[in-house]
């Protein structure tokens, strides 16, 4: 092949390189990470305004308890003293071996009778709640039955309650009764023996006569005391009592 007709072969055009992405300047990357910074510290920690009304409430909260507290207790107060300064609430402090208190008061039959009545007997006072109720009936029966043993060791047996003159002699004309019903509508002899107080019935709280019985001395003095007394044996009970004395 003559030199004029051979053909020159093309050349290989060079390969392009790819374009490299410009590098990150050490300025930009710290200012995106200062960007990104102060948003992520808002999430997690709060501002300086924000911390400061939160310690507010904070000392709001430990404060207020406190002022709550002390209310509440001073209220409490103030009612157990309201409740304590009232004459039916207080309690006469009378304890075994005291002298017994002085009264004067009606019984069934338009007569009075009183603690010197019986100076030189034994004698006893029991206290109930309400004339012609099944516990008072049974009590007031009970000691009918023993009065004659009672008046054998020297004992005399007085009822006392807060009904009217009219309901204890209606009482005592239904059942019977042989011993002296004593009418103390204003409580005060109830008051002087402690068998006046608090007392709940059903979930309800109230004042009332307490259920009570005095053995006092030929001296004048308490010789025993029960308290809350159960009416089942009670009378047999205070008679063993005045025996033993």
């Amino acid at each position: 092949m003559s030199k004029k007709t051979r053909k020159k072969s093309p050349k290989p055009s060079p390969k392009k390189a790819p374009k490299k992405a410009p590098k990150k300047s050490p300025k930009s990357s710290s200012r995106k990470a200062a960007a990104v910074q102060p948003a992520n510290a808002a999430k997690t920690r709060p501002s300086k305004t924000r911390a400061t009304a939160a310690g507010k409430s904070r000392k709001n909260d430990i404060k207020q308890p406190g002022k709550a507290a002390s209310g509440a207790s001073h209220k409490a107060a103030t009612k157990q003293l309201t409740k304590a300064s009232s004459p039916a609430a207080r309690t006469s402090g009378l304890t075994e071996g005291a002298a017994a208190p002085a009264f004067r008061l009606p019984r069934d039959g338009g007569d009075t009778v009183s603690l010197s009545d019986y100076a030189g007997k034994k004698l006893v006072l029991f206290f109930y709640p309400r004339a012609d109720t099944p516990g008072c009936t049974k009590e007031a029966i009970d000691f009918t039955r023993l009065a004659a043993d009672f008046a054998a060791s020297n004992t005399a047996v007085l009822g006392v309650s807060g009904d009217s003159l009219k309901a204890q002699e209606s009482f005592r004309n239904k059942h019977e009764l042989t011993i002296p019903l004593i009418s103390d509508e204003k409580h005060e002899m109830l008051q002087a023996y402690g068998a006046w107080g608090e007392k709940s019935m059903y979930g309800r709280t109230f004042e009332g006569i307490l259920r009570t019985t005095v053995l006092i001395g030929a001296d004048g003095q308490i010789i025993r005391i029960w308290r809350h007394v159960r009416v089942d044996g009670h009378a047999d009970e205070v008679l063993a009592a005045a025996k033993a004395v």
